[in-house]
């Protein structure tokens, strides 16, 4: 076990600081003041369809890893036991030149969020709604990213997410405001997989699938108040799709841009806190949609008494900067549910290096980042 700040050493030998997840859990997770075990990070690279769970619902081994497309059978999950840390999501955010989209369609055991926000970004003015119901009723999500629609169905919003030949069709209504987008898949396009497991003195009952999918080319419509508004080319879209259980206490940091530099598409995916310590990462690039995967745990500098202020991410792999211009802040505490957020959207400056060694510079493309507090 590693005592909070200490420094643990990646398979490469590069220090990265080792970040603790403090846990109260009825369902095995150890209390507060009790650490994670460190686990250097051995990243392959995976070519071939495997099942995320085994057949008595825990982690397969086999499944561990990172892929380029997504190959994982998520079907066990929820499985068997384990009944309230499950959680399943589909998360799309679309950002065009004057509006910011963002849709959840998302199931937690025992009970299902879903959330349509839109920004116009010449006024500030936000419009949308979370609705909240017992259980998974309202929610239909696919066993496996690409196997099915996703669905929202509540009174106050309804959600419908569908894969067509070309790329994802992103409907959503709710009180004054409607969307139909489609998020176009391009030739070659790499998304960024990974399984990341968590382990507690040699035993693995938490883990996470995730696939971050950066630079959708996106366009269609968003209705405000029965006027409709392109979402023009140029415009971009970028999907979290979630399926593990977690913790129930966790904190995380996400990040993602997508642009046009210097004629060449660019897509950045970041992450940190809750991969910290777990031999896995979710830090990639993508370059007119070949994606080079950042195995380095980044360093995040940001003041979170001042998210408006730039934010900086580097380290060997990466240098980059962050100039917010609107931070999306929401506050829930429930009892035994809470959750603090901050997703800042804004502009990405700086570089990243790819699989040859070469800076590719990100300076312009735009995007958000966020931190992000769950007790769920």
């Amino acid at each position: 076990m590693l005592p909070r700040g200490a420094i643990g050493y990646r398979s490469s030998g590069n220090p990265v600081p080792y970040n603790q997840v403090n846990d109260a859990d009825p369902n095995g997770i150890p209390p507060d003041g009790r650490t994670m075990t460190f686990t250097p990070s051995i990243e392959r690279e995976l070519t071939t369809r495997v099942s995320l769970t085994r057949p008595d619902g825990g982690l397969n081994p086999d499944a561990v890893g990172w892929s380029r497309v997504p190959l994982h059978d998520t079907a066990g999950i929820p499985g068997r036991g384990s009944w309230g840390r499950n959680k399943r999501w589909e998360y799309w955010n679309v950002m065009s030149p004057s509006y910011i989209v963002a849709l959840t369609v998302s199931c937690v055991d025992y009970m299902s969020l879903h959330e349509i926000w839109v920004l116009d970004r010449a006024t500030g003015e936000t419009v949308g709604t979370t609705a909240i119901s017992p259980g998974g009723r309202s929610a239909q999500l696919p066993a496996s990213l690409g196997e099915g629609p996703a669905r929202a169905r509540t009174g106050r919003v309804t959600i419908d997410i569908d894969e067509a030949f070309d790329g994802t069709r992103l409907r959503g209504s709710t009180s004054g405001v409607s969307f139909d987008i489609l998020a176009t898949r391009p030739p070659s396009h790499d998304s960024l997989a990974v399984v990341v497991p968590w382990r507690r003195g040699g035993e693995i009952t938490r883990f996470q699938y995730t696939v971050k999918d950066v630079a959708r080319p996106a366009t269609g419509t968003v209705t405000l108040d029965g006027i409709a508004h392109d979402v023009p080319v140029g415009s971009w879209a970028v999907l979290d799709h979630g399926r593990g259980r977690w913790p129930y206490r966790v904190k995380w940091n996400w990040a993602a841009g997508s642009g046009i530099v210097d004629g060449r598409v660019i897509g950045l995916q970041l992450g940190s806190k809750w991969t910290d310590g777990s031999g896995s990462t979710e830090n990639a690039v993508t370059v007119d949609g070949h994606l080079t995967k950042i195995g380095e745990e980044l360093v995040w500098d940001y003041e979170p008494e001042h998210f408006m202020r730039p934010w900086h991410v580097h380290g060997a792999a990466a240098d980059l900067t962050f100039s917010p211009f609107y931070d999306k802040r929401s506050r829930t505490n429930a009892l035994l549910i809470a959750s603090s957020t901050d997703q800042l959207f804004g502009v990405w400056t700086g570089w990243v290096l790819d699989d040859t060694g070469t800076r590719v510079r990100v300076d312009g493309i735009e995007g958000f980042a966020e931190e992000v507090l769950n007790r769920w």
